[in-house]
């Protein structure tokens, strides 16, 4: 069989028990689960004010943006601190001192974070739909275009989470870049329309995929009266899709060769502040 086939099999292993720890351990689902969660129960409190422009609580217009706030969160930072550590503690070491090793690695880590992001989507969106009035759970398009919009999400910052994790130079500078995530939530329209901000900031929030994960979001879980508060006033759902698709290759193009560059740079030696066995 194929040495590389055999590296995506085991891969897919990997990615299986990661994931399946990923979800059993409790302290690490809290971590990802705590801050949508208290999100939510800010917007149910504070959230009746209608949205200007459209006939929807501000609550409910906000759920997909704390969707994808998640999405990023748990996929793009969370695969960024998970390469980052395994540098530091000599996983990757070891993954490239095994024939196949590095690309298993890779599978594993990304199908388990891609299935820990999908687990905490659903487990912020169905309390959603009890909490917040305005949802459409109930139609199939609903469901089939939530699936295409996540896909795609996925598949725009992932990637990202990969380059990240091999250019920053180890955990404590990934702070750093959480904070710069955090600015991108108040100008990508996650907590309020991005039309009621000024002209500069809607246009830094749409240059970055977080924005446009939420609007296609937006787009299949809200009303088309709330296309009213978008900019344009429609959900542009070919804008969208050609954005994530883009972010998607510049992603794709920008991680094999940093991966590799990383691995390339792995010390032999043993990893500083490890003991040896």
């Amino acid at each position: 069989m194929n040495a590389r086939v055999v590296a995506v099999r085991a891969g897919v292993r990997r990615g299986r028990v990661e994931f399946t720890r990923g979800v059993t351990d409790v302290g690490e689902l809290v971590g990802w689960l705590w801050m949508p969660v208290v999100a939510l129960v800010v917007l149910h409190v504070f959230g009746d004010d209608p949205v200007p422009g459209a006939d929807l609580p501000l609550g409910a217009h906000a759920v997909p943006g704390v969707l994808a706030m998640s999405a990023v969160f748990t996929g793009l930072l969370g695969l960024a601190l998970a390469l980052t550590t395994d540098r530091e503690d000599g996983t990757l070491l070891r993954a490239r001192a095994t024939p196949g090793g590095v690309v298993g690695y890779v599978v594993g880590t990304v199908l388990a974070k891609a299935a820990l992001t999908v687990t905490v989507l659903l487990l912020v969106l169905v309390p959603s739909f009890f909490l917040f009035d305005g949802l459409a759970p109930g139609r199939v398009s609903t469901w089939v275009a939530l699936a295409g919009v996540v896909a795609l999400g996925l598949l725009a910052t992932l990637p990202l989470g990969v380059v990240i994790g091999a250019a920053v130079g180890g955990t404590s500078r990934l702070g750093l870049v959480s904070l710069l995530v955090m600015a991108l939530l108040v100008v990508s329209g996650v907590f309020y329309p991005i039309t009621a901000l000024p002209g500069w900031a809607q246009a830094v929030g749409q240059a970055f995929p977080l924005y446009w994960f939420g609007l296609g979001l937006r787009s299949a879980l809200l009303p088309d009266a709330a296309a009213a508060a978008e900019v344009g006033g429609g959900w542009r759902p070919v804008r969208t899709a050609v954005v994530l698709g883009l972010w998607a290759v510049v992603g794709f193009a920008l991680a094999p060769p940093l991966l590799r560059r990383t691995v390339r740079r792995e010390p032999g030696a043993p990893v500083p502040g490890r003991p040896v066995s």
